[in-house]
């Protein structure tokens, strides 16, 4: 090519793709052992309780609970999560060692979680001003609603096989059915209101609870869902 075919070439918009930053809600596996027998029964446990929200859902594994003298066989575990319709896509946290194992698997290495929590003295200057988000249509099976950085107001229901999410709260003044996940970056004080509790799965911060665990006294009523002790709650309204 000459040096003018070249200036061409680049000056025309002929690429057959682009690469751009997104973000995604991912599920983390916080992972303590690594006992694959003792993880395959566990995981096999959570995906019976739920078994569409699992299936071709993407993971991270979380690695910072583990020594840095730990090892780990990343094909089993890769295994062990294909086996349960999961895919599994990074790593994240964890000994130099492990990340650099991890990579040679194939996996991805994300960046450290930071802490949501600010310094006492510059909390009022950093704190990002929240952007909610409302909804005034019917969320229909199929749809996915996100609220970064903000709280989530649904004023019609949420149908089932639909998922809404925010990094804030989750309000919903119709019939909750499908999924809500509020504090889907890790906030714990993040709550769910909602007129009427018929979800085939709640969460908060990734404690999860499906509707075979709810309580009968609390479906098909106003409800309100928070953390207590790392605990998923349900109260009435």
């Amino acid at each position: 090519m000459t040096l003018e075919s070249i200036t061409r070439f680049l000056a025309e918009d002929s690429s057959p793709f682009e690469l751009k930053g997104s973000l995604f809600t991912l599920t983390v596996m916080h992972l303590r052992k690594t006992d694959w027998d003792a993880v395959a029964y566990h995981l096999a446990q959570k995906v019976r309780q739920a078994p569409g929200f699992f299936n071709n859902i993407p993971v991270v594994i979380d690695l910072q609970a583990l020594g840095s003298d730990a090892t780990i066989d990343f094909g089993e575990l890769f295994n062990l999560l294909r086996r349960q319709g999961m895919i599994p896509v990074g790593v994240r946290n964890g000994a130099a060692q492990l990340q650099t194992a991890a990579v040679r698997a194939g996996f991805a290495v994300l960046p450290e979680n930071r802490s949501l929590a600010s310094k006492p003295n510059d909390k009022a200057n950093s704190a990002p001003a929240k952007h909610n988000k409302i909804i005034h249509q019917p969320i229909r099976s199929g749809q996915q609603i996100y609220a970064p950085d903000g709280d989530l107001i649904l004023l019609g229901p949420i149908s089932v096989g639909a998922e809404v999410l925010a990094d804030g709260n989750i309000h919903v003044y119709g019939t909750l059915r499908g999924r809500a996940l509020a504090g889907v970056k890790g906030d714990t004080e993040a709550r769910i209101f909602c007129s009427k509790l018929e979800a085939e799965l709640v969460s908060i911060a990734g404690r999860y609870r499906t509707i075979e665990a709810l309580e009968p006294e609390n479906r098909n009523t106003p409800v309100q869902l928070y953390l207590s002790e790392d605990r998923l709650i349900i109260s009435p309204l």
